[in-house]
């Protein structure tokens, strides 16, 4: 059957570019190869949509056309019938359709959304009538994603041995992270760890007062399905529905209202934290995965299935580049890129720094342009807008890296695609915000002891015992 389907994707695919006598012997269009494999990709299904998606957020390892193109890699697919596809996977993982009766006085038939590995449904659980989020794995998704990957990597490895050339591009550990990559998407259980510690992280630095992550229910949690907390909020995108929330929730305090400035900033602080004091960092803070709640004006955080982790060696990399990129000092930038890089020859610092500067002008000239859609139950935005433009500021940062000699480790692109994300949420939400000198923006070795978030200001205060502070600057 995979291998119909393959052949079947593969033939629509040509047929695309192969001339044909209803056209007037031209092809339907014109052959660009990063557009054709990106066709490919969709059609191959769940494997293949997540690989897109792996090269578009990895411009350190691919060519940026490729990864302009796998932008456009959407995971959205056709929602399977509940009845015959998804209830059956439900019920087999939390004990059979007596269970389902006895657990949930409801489950929405209707998806909320539906991805290439799983459909998400809402419910009401009888014993407390909270409404949860079931994030249910597709039937027969994981045989496929295994059989697929491990054909990927051994494809890599071939390629690797017959043309040795290849070898410095690291192929085959590239196939192997992608590979651990999407089984640990595949696992619930580790996505339901990783909201677990995000939450226990909010706790330990005070910090539940301005934001949350859903809550996790362990008991109706397996790893083809994750049942946790319904959060009800708005895009970060959504100005006007933020403005709202923010006017009726200050409403019911006594404090200070607070501000769309100081909701991103807030937002922005969280994130940074957690890059500093966890052993990972959310990956994927596009503004379907960042919310107000309607409720209580906190800034919620969604979908950890896509963690970074951060190397010591980038680690301290990262703190010598924000310390550089709060002076402006384009040399020592250089310099800390320069050291977290891979590299066989001696990099020109003068020049790199130079051309460095270029691209963070580029980077302060961008202004907001942003399509929400909220005809949907969930917003979303234009990847013509914020996805692309981001992207694209990332390819330059990458290609200004490469043209001096450097090779940039994943993670740290993760990182900085995250932090440009964080850029076009403070262009939007507050365009007068001085990020460099507003002392609610950022962590700094001179401030007081504790993570302390004021809510009604949105600031961040710090002082670690161990001097290791890190400053994340977008």
């Amino acid at each position: 059957a995979r291998t119909l389907q393959a052949t079947r994707a593969v033939s629509d695919t040509l047929q695309e570019y192969i001339p044909t006598l209803q056209n007037g012997f031209r092809p339907k269009s014109k052959f660009e190869p990063a557009v054709a494999l990106r066709q490919l990709f969709e059609r191959l299904g769940a494997t293949y949509i997540k690989l897109g998606q792996f090269v578009a957020s990895s411009p350190t390892l691919f060519p940026a056309e490729y990864v302009t193109e796998f932008q456009k890699c959407l995971d959205q697919t056709e929602k399977l019938d509940w009845d015959t596809k998804i209830r059956p996977i439900l019920e087999k993982e939390l004990g059979g359709s007596a269970a389902l009766t006895r657990l949930f006085s409801s489950i929405d038939s209707k998806p909320l959304a539906s991805a290439s590995i799983a459909q998400v449904h809402k419910a009401v659980l009888r014993e407390t009538g909270e409404t949860v989020v079931l994030k249910i794995q597709k039937p027969g998704i994981d045989e496929l994603l295994k059989a697929d990957l491990g054909f990927l990597k051994i494809s890599s490895e071939i390629l690797e041995f017959v043309q040795p050339d290849w070898e410095r591009t690291s192929l085959k550990d590239i196939g192997g992270d992608i590979q651990r990559s999407m089984l640990e998407e595949l696992d619930f259980q580790k996505e339901a760890q990783n909201l677990e510690e995000f939450r226990q992280f909010l706790q330990d630095q005070q910090l539940t007062s301005v934001a949350t992550a859903p809550r996790v229910f362990p008991a109706y949690t397996t790893k083809k399905v994750l049942c946790m907390e319904f959060l009800d909020g708005v895009s970060l995108l959504d100005t006007d529905a933020m403005s709202d929330i923010l006017a009726k929730t200050s409403s019911n305090s006594n404090n200070i209202a607070p501000s769309l400035e100081s909701t991103i900033v807030t937002a922005l602080n969280v994130w940074t934290t957690s890059v500093q004091t966890m052993p990972w960092f959310h990956a994927d803070v596009h503004a379907g995965n960042l919310l107000l709640l309607k409720n209580d004006g906190r800034v919620g955080f969604l979908d950890f299935g896509i963690v970074g982790r951060v190397s010591p060696k980038t680690f301290n990399a990262v703190q010598e580049l924000s310390l550089a990129l709060t002076v402006g000092d384009y040399t020592a930038m250089a310099e800390a890129l320069a050291n977290m890089g891979a590299t066989s020859d001696e990099v020109n610092i003068p020049k790199f720094a130079s051309d460095l500067e270029q691209v963070m002008g580029k980077l302060m000239s961008v202004q907001p342009d942003v399509l929400l859609d909220t005809t949907q139950d969930m917003a979303s935005m234009s990847v013509d807008v914020e996805g692309e433009e981001i992207t694209n500021l990332m390819l330059d940062v990458v290609a200004v890296t490469e043209n001096n000699g450097l090779r940039l480790p994943r993670e740290f692109g993760l990182l900085v695609k995250q932090s440009l994300y964080f850029d076009r949420y403070l262009k939007i939400l507050a365009p007068g915000l001085d990020v460099m000198n507003d002392d609610r923006v950022g962590l700094s070795s001179s401030k007081e002891n504790d993570m302390i978030v004021n809510e009604q200001a949105g600031s961040l205060s710090s002082n670690n015992n161990n001097n290791n502070d890190v400053v994340i600057d977008v």
